[in-house]
């Protein structure tokens, strides 16, 4: 028997226990000021600090004018290009074309050539265009810059496509819970419902791309569709697998990575090159950042450079499907234990 003074003790011991209010509010407090710092560094700092980056840079011209101007790049950006030799401009130009290098310098004797591709990036084709500039004022002559692959005249800033990171983590989010709500209890339902709205919703953005702000070409509505349903699908299915398979936190932790670390650094605007080096890989291992590139490679480049981006959203389809699949299992199992734990009724005689 429990004497009267623990009984009394307890629940002293107890309140001493419990955090006072402002113990509480000083917690909270600080946990929010964390978040927000993480929230700052997520979405400011990969801004911040991009920039080029150890980018691909083509030079055509003779051994000592390519000596010159690599000397000249090291001094005056250092650790901001890679430079490659080529033979010739054809060459060159091909290997921008096939996203090789970000874009090129043409030495020819009476002035300095850029050649860039604003349609792979506004930001890193003015760079190089800046760069052919400064060394052409260097050496007194001209530079004449020549756009091999460049963005449509509807949309000459890239704007269309630099902001898919929002809409495409918002449909990638809302089906995975409204369709999984709705089918509760089909998931086969679900996931068909997934599917049939990454396919709309991939002919939705690249019919509002194509034929009302003029961002890709008509030609390649088909492939953009494409790319964008299996970026939405990818994410949907991901998400809806982890919420089959741990529940609600599985879903929220996985929403919260799609919408703080994949959208910031899914350098869709810029592409994944101008990031630092290390955010600009975690980004595209996302399925924000893989999409974006997707999307981008099949509007301007006919898919080329698109291979990466296209396998990794497919590991991220087969991952959501696997998810749903053992989450699945796992419910059944739980349903066939609950079942087998009622209570048998009884047969009562007349």
């Amino acid at each position: 028997m429990t004497s009267p003074t623990a009984d009394a003790v307890a629940p002293a011991s107890a309140a001493r226990r419990t955090p006072s209010p402002l113990v509480k509010m000083l917690g909270l407090t600080a946990g929010l000021g964390v978040i927000l710092v993480v929230l700052l560094m997520l979405f400011v700092m990969p801004s911040l600090k991009s920039g080029a980056h150890d980018l691909p840079l083509g030079i055509v011209g003779s051994p000592s004018d390519v000596s010159q101007v690599e000397a000249g790049l090291a001094g005056s950006a250092p650790d901001a290009y890679d430079t490659r030799t080529f033979a010739s401009e054809d060459d060159l130009r091909t290997a921008i074309a096939d996203r090789e290098i970000v874009g090129g310098i043409v030495l020819d004797g009476t002035g300095v050539q850029a050649l860039v591709a604003s349609a792979g990036s506004s930001a890193i084709s003015g760079t190089v265009t800046a760069t052919a500039q400064a060394l052409a004022q260097a050496d007194g002559s001209l530079a004449v810059v020549t756009d091999v692959v460049p963005l449509p005249k509807a949309d000459p800033s890239g704007i269309g496509i630099g902001g898919l990171a929002f809409p495409l983590v918002f449909g990638g989010i809302v089906p995975a819970v409204a369709f999984r709500k709705v089918f509760a209890r089909s998931l086969g339902w679900a996931v068909t419902g997934i599917a049939a709205f990454s396919v709309v919703g991939g002919l939705i953005v690249a019919g509002v791309l194509a034929f009302s702000f003029g961002s890709i070409a008509v030609a390649s509505f088909w492939p953009v569709a494409a790319a964008m349903a299996l970026g939405i699908g990818a994410l949907a299915l991901a998400l809806a697998g982890l919420q089959e398979a741990f529940g609600g936190k599985g879903f929220t932790i996985g929403a919260m990575i799609m919408m703080f670390v994949g959208n910031p650094l899914a350098g869709i605007s810029t592409t994944a090159a101008w990031l630092p080096g290390g955010l600009g890989l975690v980004g595209q291992l996302l399925p924000p950042g893989a999409t974006g590139t997707l999307v981008r490679s099949a509007a301007y480049f006919g898919g080329t450079g698109g291979l990466t981006a296209a396998l990794t959203l497919a590991a991220w389809v087969a991952g959501g499907i696997l998810l749903l699949a053992v989450g699945a299992r796992r419910r059944a199992g739980r349903e066939a234990v609950a079942e087998a734990a009622e209570p048998m009724p009884v047969a009562v005689p007349a």
